[in-house]
């Protein structure tokens, strides 16, 4: 399926409530992002730290279209795709 700016949007609104959590380790840093669509859109939330001590963080974000489609791209298959071609 090609995920035109259309199929995107349609993919938003029909997994309303989807939620995808992913984590990351490397040496000095660990992240955690949780993906929430929500309103139509993709919404982003990004926690971590680094090995200093006072380098935790707490971001959150509504998704660029670049965002959206990589994440959707990634993840369609975990998806509801009825009916969208």
């Amino acid at each position: 399926m090609r995920l035109t700016s259309t199929v995107r949007q349609k993919i938003l609104n029909q997994n309303e409530g989807f939620t995808k959590r992913t984590s990351y380790d490397a040496r000095n840093s660990s992240e955690d992002r949780i993906y929430t669509i929500s309103g139509g859109v993709l919404h982003i939330r990004a926690v971590g730290k680094t090995s200093w001590a006072d380098s935790r963080y707490d971001n959150e974000w509504i998704a660029s279209d670049e965002e959206t489609h990589s994440f959707l791209y990634a993840h369609q298959w975990e998806m509801n795709l009825d009916g969208i071609e």
